[in-house]
């Protein structure tokens, strides 16, 4: 099945500039969202502290939550709604127990709304030096990720295209982490996943492309390489829209159907994908060209 038709000519690379400066306001907005609030909404996995998860017979009012809470000293908790009545409860640095800390919840709840209205489904606990570590691992394995890539590209192709990929996927990254910034998600280990399958992703779609660019390049030696890329880009361009498509309504079934377990992580990855699809198509090349018209790879050879 083909939905662009063979001998298509968008031509991708004259909209390079456009391409780019749309990205650059993304990452722009993106790194401004991330400074405007702060930071990102860590979770309990990175920022530490305890975590309730509470299921009510009828809707539970956040107000009346907090206001029984309040003689325990916990009204100042953080409370979202998580699934059909229910609550997560996350409560900053706490040196308790978790049955300590539940006990108290239990005692508190009871009293202001009455015993088996609620159920108290899971209490967790990260102290801050775990977080700060979990935190560092992420970053490490983000990092790591990206400089892997980049060996691997490198080494299969050129360091040029090895250049692109990986200014791809740190594009994506960065859109996909202000995405969440903006609608003020929150960031934990699934986020993470989610962002590591992104590049994973990404890399596949930007690897198949350059792959038919260098075959396009090794057949028409003499022809110009933007013409080239676009030429590659377009011959791919129906295996790339069917991929991501086909991904795409799995994720958005995820998103409306698989509950507020994994709500945030298919969000993530419905923003990856698209962001992904589109640097594999208008990004990781246009950098392959302007690496070319920067420092020209024949020139180099005739030294």
């Amino acid at each position: 099945m083909e939905l662009i038709k063979a001998g298509t000519n968008f031509d991708f690379v004259g909209k390079m500039k456009i391409a780019f400066g749309i990205s650059l306001a993304l990452i722009i907005i993106s790194i401004a969202s991330i400074v405007w609030h702060g930071g990102l909404n860590y979770g309990i996995d990175f920022a530490g502290g305890t975590l309730i998860q509470i299921k009510f017979q009828q809707e539970p009012a956040p107000e009346k939550i907090r206001a029984a809470f309040k003689p325990i000293g916990m009204e100042g908790s953080t409370i979202q709604q998580y699934g059909e009545n229910e609550v997560v409860v996350r409560i900053g640095d706490s040196a308790e127990n978790t049955k300590e800390t539940s006990d108290k919840i239990q005692q508190a709840l009871t009293t202001a709304l009455g015993a088996g209205t609620f159920d108290i489904r899971r209490v967790e606990y990260v102290g801050p030096k775990v977080g700060k570590d979990l935190t560092k691992k992420a970053l490490l394995a983000i990092f790591f990720s990206w400089v892997g890539m980049l060996i691997y590209i490198a080494f299969r192709f050129e360091f040029r295209y090895g250049v692109g990929g990986i200014l791809a996927l740190v594009h994506d990254t960065i859109i996909t982490v202000g995405a969440l910034s903006l609608l003020d998600k929150e960031f934990d280990l699934t986020i993470v996943a989610a962002l590591l399958t992104i590049i994973g992703y990404s890399i596949n779609d930007t690897i198949v492309v350059f792959d038919r660019i260098r075959e396009n390049v090794r057949k028409n030696i003499k022809q110009d390489l933007a013409t080239l890329i676009n030429t590659s880009v377009n011959e791919t361009l129906s295996r790339t829209i069917l991929t991501a498509l086909t991904v795409f309504i799995v994720l958005v079934a995820l998103f409306f159907l698989g509950g507020a377990v994994i709500h945030d992580f298919a969000f993530t990855l419905i923003v990856g994908i698209v962001i992904g699809t589109y640097s594999s198509i208008f990004i990781a090349s246009s950098v392959v060209l302007a690496w070319e018209r920067l420092r020209p790879a024949g020139k180099k050879g005739k030294k």
